[in-house]
C-alpha cells in the first residue's frame, strides 16, 4: 500500500480514536470523501481490507492504526 495511504489511514484512526475513544469502529470507506475522487486509492484501501486480511466491514480504529503501523 502507498505511504500517502498508509499516512492518511493512521491520521484518520487517530481522530477517530480521539474524538470517540479507543472502542470507535471504522470501515475503509472512512478514508475517503464521500464522493469518489480518488478511486485508485480507494480500490487499494478495498484490497488490503476485503481480500488481503478479510476484514468485517466494521473493524475498531485501534486495530486497523496498529495493523498499519506494523506493516501489514
Amino acid at each position: 500500500m502507498r505511504e500517502s495511504l498508509r499516512s492518511k489511514i493512521i491520521q484518520v484512526c487517530d481522530e477517530k480514536i480521539a474524538k470517540k475513544g479507543e472502542t470507535v469502529g471504522v470501515s475503509f470507506y472512512a478514508f475517503f470523501a464521500n464522493r469518489n475522487d480518488d478511486p485508485d486509492a480507494l480500490f487499494e484501501a478495498a484490497t488490503w481490507w476485503i481480500k488481503v486480511h478479510e476484514l468485517d466491514h466494521f473493524e475498531k480504529a485501534v486495530k486497523i492504526r496498529e495493523m498499519i503501523r506494523s506493516g501489514q
